[in-house]
């Protein structure tokens, strides 16, 4: 597939294009720095800009498309651009950014024809990781059916991504999915961050006590570009596992204790369920820290 990526730069980004490419796609990233890696194509777009980000999209990505009897156009649309989190710009300027951007390229992909779009969205949708104070789930485990009020910027814009996508779909028929990605841990960052969460749980907490391997991400990602036909669609995405070597049981009786429990857990089972992308998607994470560090 021909496959246009935004951000292919950022945390998530880097492995994730890199991953497709592999994979035998060729792979566009639309970013504001370039990524520099050999089998990744640079671009520099501004998202948050309408008609620059159309005309990326109509454009070549390599000057070895100038052979082709005429010019190529974008298979997948893949859309990770934003500003990351909180606290990385003003709360406006992290809402507009992300809105803005994610309308721009939804609006451009579909008016271009693009059947196939996937996006990231986060787990700080249901309202818990940048909270301020305490904030608990409704309830174990968390599903893509538990309510998404935030109350950050970044959540919202999220949220409001989602709207977006859901409104794009109803108005094109295009399959456009929606990953609720928690937080994207690198390969280096086991032995780097984890000790200390394994030390003490409750650093995770704000996580749901989950976390996705960027390896895992890229499989995701890859699983949505091969499946057809659900039309607007958003999955949880996490690995398997939680982030801490405390047990589902354990966690839950210390921070968790009144909140309802659905179904029965698996005795290291993430709290962020990813039954319905393994279900729909046949997404099947490989990777965990246990396999780095010892429990």
């Amino acid at each position: 597939m021909r496959i246009f990526f935004t951000g292919g730069s950022g945390k998530a980004g880097k492995h994730v294009a890199p991953y497709l490419a592999a994979q035998g796609h060729q792979v566009t990233n639309a970013d504001l720095v370039p990524l520099g890696h050999p089998g990744v194509a640079d671009l520099r777009v501004d998202l948050t800009d309408a008609g620059e980000t159309y005309s990326a999209l109509a454009g070549l990505a390599t000057f070895e498309e100038l052979d082709l009897p005429e010019k190529p156009s974008y298979d997948a649309v893949v859309h990770f651009a934003a500003v990351p989190a909180i606290l990385l710009r003003s709360d406006a300027t992290t809402y507009l950014t992300n809105v803005l951007s994610t309308y721009h390229v939804l609006e451009a992909a579909t008016r271009l024809g693009v059947r196939k779009i996937v996006f990231a969205s986060s787990e700080t949708t249901y309202g818990i990781c940048f909270a301020q104070g305490e904030r608990r789930p409704l309830y174990l485990p968390v599903d893509e059916e538990h309510p998404t009020v935030p109350e950050d910027s970044y959540a919202m814009s999220k949220v409001a991504g989602e709207v977006t996508a859901r409104s794009f779909h109803a108005r094109t028929g295009a399959d456009i999915y929606g990953l609720r990605i928690n937080n994207v841990i690198e390969p280096h960052e086991y032995a780097e961050l984890f000790p200390p969460f394994l030390a003490d749980p409750s650093l995770r907490r704000r996580n749901l006590f989950a976390y996705i391997d960027t390896r895992d991400l890229g499989q995701m990602v890859q699983r949505c570009l091969e499946t057809d036909g659900l039309g607007y669609e958003v999955f949880n995405v996490a690995n398997a596992d939680m982030s801490v070597a405390a047990t589902t049981g354990e966690i839950r009786d210390r921070f968790y204790d009144d909140v309802p429990v659905r179904r029965e857990m698996g005795r290291d089972e993430t709290f962020y369920a990813i039954d319905k992308a393994r279900d729909l998607l046949g997404f099947a994470p490989q990777h965990s820290w246990r396999d780095v560090l010892p429990a």
